[in-house]
Order: structure tokens, then sequence, then C-alpha cells
């Protein structure tokens, strides 16, 4: 089988189809009569002339065309008339006002355009109709490390989420190890704030993760589908359940190791903050907040203990990160958790990341040499007082020995500084 790419269009986008190329093309979605992508006319969010697909299998890309709203890359808004087109990998979620177009990036030996599909026409692997007690109803995302599909329980009906360890991730240790710490650190979190944990196993060539099941999503596809910044008061709700479950993280106390480091706390940093990693469920109103993804959390109080450690590691989304998890990654404590949930805040109220990230720049350069940009210049709709307290966290570490504060006192400022 030859090299493909296929395009899985739905949402506001009509019809709704799959398109397969095996050869080079392009695409413009929009709502103008001409695009090949269409977007419905009541679809306001989109321009007449969206953003254009460039693609030559196996390779995808995009690039936004100046549009008023914005074109995102699984969450994350592409600069505008950028001077290259952004690389597009498999798995990826391109998001257009309610328009959604999932990218599907094949090559010899890997799986096709003709791979079986789920019962609502999403793909999923060769053979994993069924996996355990598990029918996969649907892919809900997907990182080098494993494929997360909406599942139901057979046992119970119950919908979860399950996490499923890639099989070519077997033959790279680092990604080996960091699933079953996963597994590991999520077995032994409980928190209303955390993604709950059901059970973890095997079978067969397949290695899995059930947890709960967020039905509102991501914080990143939310503000995708909103296409604009949140008011201060839910930018504000939501971060403050995110640090309420980050101060479980970072003041747990389960000595539960064994070997030299059974004396020594087990207090986690999660070392993920993200809007992709931040879960929504409940109310679309008043939603409540489920941290997930435990592919990087540490016990920090034992950094270096244990003598693991991958080299050339970072971890993390790099625009969330703060310069100290660079410099200092083995040893990252609970600071950097607090940096990246007030990150995140900085991008609800003004869509923009703290730092800028031009188009071809190495992003872990940018964090080392650049200042994070303040609040106020993004957007002049922030209070204030909150703008303040947000700059003030994010200053770079080496400023007047500043340090970061806890959770704890984070979620306080917050609440004072509305």
């Amino acid at each position: 089988m030859g090299e493909t790419v296929r395009l899985e269009a739905a949402g506001t986008i009509v019809p709704a189809r799959t398109l397969v190329f095996r050869a080079p093309a392009a695409l413009v979605a929009g709502r103008a009569e001409d695009c090949g992508l269409r977007v419905t006319a009541d679809d306001r969010r989109v321009s007449r002339r969206h953003c254009a697909f460039d693609i030559d299998p196996p390779a995808v890309r995009v690039r936004d065309l100046g549009s008023r709203n914005g074109t995102y890359v699984n969450g994350v808004r592409l600069a505008p008339s950028a001077a290259r087109p952004h690389e597009l990998a498999d798995g990826d979620e391109v998001r257009l006002g309610g328009a959604v177009v999932g990218i599907f990036s094949t090559g010899p030996g890997t799986r096709g355009d003709t791979a079986p599909r789920t019962p609502d026409g999403r793909p999923r692997p060769a053979g994993a109709a069924r996996i355990g007690d598990y029918t996969l109803v649907r892919e809900l995302g997907r990182g080098a490390q494993g494929i997360v599909h909406l599942a139901r329980h057979e046992p119970s009906g119950e919908l979860r989420a399950l996490k499923v360890l890639r099989p070519e991730a077997v033959l790279r240790p680092e990604l080996v190890h960091g699933f079953l710490r996963e597994i590991r650190t999520t077995r032994t979190v409980r928190h209303p704030r955390l993604v709950a944990f059901h059970e973890a196993g095997s079978t067969g060539t397949h290695f899995f993760l059930a947890g709960e099941y967020c039905d509102g999503g991501s914080l990143a596809r939310r503000m995708a589908e909103r296409a604009g910044p949140l008011t201060p008061e839910a930018a504000v709700a939501v971060t403050l359940q995110v640090l309420d479950g980050l101060e479980y993280l970072h003041n747990r106390r389960a000595p539960d190791a064994a070997g030299p480091e059974a004396t020594v706390p087990d207090r986690l940093v999660h070392r993920d903050v993200k809007p992709q990693n931040i879960l929504l469920t409940g109310p679309r109103t008043a939603p409540s907040v489920k941290i997930a993804d435990f592919g990087l959390a540490k016990a920090f109080e034992r950094a270096g203990l244990s003598g693991h450690t991958v080299t050339g590691a970072l971890g993390g989304s790099v625009p969330f990160m703060p310069r100290s998890q660079i410099v200092n990654y083995k040893y990252a404590g609970p600071a950097v958790d607090v940096w990246a949930a007030t990150a995140c805040l900085y991008w609800m109220l003004t869509g923009a990341t703290p730092r800028d990230f031009p188009d071809g720049a190495d992003p872990v350069g940018v964090v080392l040499r650049d200042p994070v940009v303040p609040v106020l210049r993004r957007s002049s709709a922030v209070p204030g007082r909150l703008a303040a307290l947000i700059d003030r966290v994010l200053a770079d570490e080496a400023r007047g020995g500043r340090t970061t504060p806890s959770a704890r006192e984070l979620g306080q400022a917050l609440r004072e500084a509305m």
C-alpha cells in the first residue's frame, strides 16, 4: 500500500465526508462556493477563504489565510499569515469555527485508508473493536505514546476513556516507562479535580489504561469551539479548580516506595499542565475541571534517587513551560505546575501563549531567550489587579530572587484579585 493522506471533514463542513489523497493536492477551506472544503454560510466564525491544506503524501500542511477568528491545530491557534505552513502529523485535528478536519497520514506498513471503522465512522486500529471488556466507540485523541478511545465497559455499560499503548511504542523504552508511570500514578491519586482511575491491564498485544470519561472534552477544544477568549470570571473559575487539583498532588503523603526512596514522601509534580490536559465535564456554563495525563508526573522529592532518567527528555508542552523546567527538568518541582496553570489562565484570557513563538523559531530557544509578553499587551479587557498577578507569577525566574507561589497561595491571590 502506498503513502496516503486522509482528511475526515465534519462539523459545519458540508457535506461531511472523507477525502483520500495519494498524490499532491491543494485544498482551501472556507465559506466561499469555490472552496474544496465548504463550510455552511451561517458559520460566521469562518472566513470566506479561511485556511489552505497543502498535501504531498504522506506530508500534509495547513496555512491560515489571514482569517478573522483563527485556525486551530489541536486547540492551539496558528499564527495568521505565517511565512511557512504548519506541518501536521497523523492524528492532528484542525478546527475552524464549528468545522473540524481530522488528519490521518499513512505510509507503507501503517494503517491505511481501508482501516476498520467504529460504529460512528471514525477510524480504529485493525482488530481492536474490543479490547478486553471494552468496546471501542470512537477515537478521542492520540500522541506519541498512545491512542485514547471512547470505550464502553460492557460489564457496567459505562463510557470510559481508554488509553492504549501504541504497538510501535514498545520499541521505545522511554514511552513504555511513561505509560507504566502513568498507570502507577493514576492508580494511587484520588481527588475530584483529577481524572479518576478505573483499571489497567493488557490483552494480547494491547496495554491499556481505563479512566474517567469527561464528556465536555478538553479546555483546548472548548476554546477552539468558542473562537474567542473567556471572561475573566470564567477563566479564573477554571484555574481555581486546576489549582485545587495541583494542591492535592503537591501535598500528598504516601510513602509507599521501596529501597532508598521509601523514606521520601510521595508528593507529585505533574509537569505537563496545558489546555489539552485540562478536561471538562458537567454543565457547559459552569463546567467541572479534571486534570488528565500523568505520563510525566514524578515524585519531586525523590528526584535522582531512582537513577532513572531519559537523555534529552524535556516533557511538557513548551509554550506552557517555564524556563526552569528546561534548564532543570529532572529536579522540576511544584513551581513548574503553578507557572503552567497561570500560563493556561493567560491563554484563556487572551487566546495567546505567554511568549511569542515565531514561525520557524526553535521553541526551546524562545523560552530560554525571550521574556513573557505582559498580559495587558494582549488584551486590555483583563482587570488590572488580575493582570499584575499573572505577570508577577510568569516573570522570568531570575528577577529579584522571586519565588513562585504555591497552588494554594495562587488560588487565594486570584480570589482577592477578582
